[in-house]
């Protein structure tokens, strides 16, 4: 598979948010940075993408126990502090991509960029994005049912398959910012609003440009369901 990247990625720490289509997204994100993973329990046990994981100090979480959520958020926090560069994907599962118009059925959950807040350290958005054969692709998308096994099977039978990684302008959020108005800027910065003809009734949301880097607003008082 052929990498492009567009951007740099800070050597430094950030939380680095991405949206995610495909397992192919954990290695994309690793090529270009060499970041602490944010994964489910699950993905540990998979060939080649959880030994690089875990190789690369992933934080993993297990997401039937929402209860740890918080003792989660402080990891990464702590990654965060200790200068480490943490990769999360905040649409928290994989969805088909925009090759075909298709959108998400949620936006970014906010409940990591706490983390972020918590640490002072920037957000930095990274776009995924799959071509094949030149044109976008939903090729390796990894939906529903479909086991690992069958979707590496499909990609490892592609040729010419491309993943661009576009790394948007960082945003630095104040003492105390938003957690859900700095998730709301990340996922601006990475997905454009959908052409006129297929918007829906869902708020539009606003342009990067259009919001401070800083977020001067009430900090989250302890105890708050990160969820949210």
């Amino acid at each position: 598979m052929r990498l492009v990247v567009r951007g740099r990625v800070p050597r430094r720490r950030a939380l680095l948010v991405a949206n995610h289509v495909s397992w192919l997204d954990v290695l994309a994100v690793l090529a270009v940075s060499p970041a602490r993973m944010l994964a489910k329990r699950e993905v540990r046990g998979w060939p080649v993408v959880g030994a690089l994981a875990a190789a690369a100090g992933a934080v993993f979480v297990d997401r039937s126990r929402p209860r740890q959520l918080p003792a989660t958020v402080a990891r990464v926090a702590d990654a965060l502090c200790a200068g480490h560069p943490v990769a999360v994907f905040p649409e928290g599962t994989t969805w088909c991509g925009a090759a075909v118009g298709c959108r998400p059925a949620h936006g970014f959950r906010p409940a990591m960029f706490e983390a972020a807040v918590a640490a002072g350290a920037p957000v930095v958005p990274l776009s995924l994005g799959y071509r094949h054969a030149g044109d976008p692709s939903t090729l390796p998308a990894f939906l529903g049912e479909e086991t690992l096994w069958a979707s590496a099977r499909r990609v490892l039978a592609a040729r010419d398959l491309a993943v661009a990684v576009t790394v948007a302008a960082a945003l630095h959020p104040a003492d105390g910012a938003d957690r859900r108005l700095l998730a709301r800027a990340a996922e601006a910065a990475i997905r454009p609003a959908p052409p006129r003809s297929a918007r829906t009734r869902r708020p539009a949301l606003p342009a990067p440009t259009t919001l401070p880097a800083a977020l001067p607003v009430p900090a989250v008082r302890p105890g708050l369901d990160l969820a949210a």
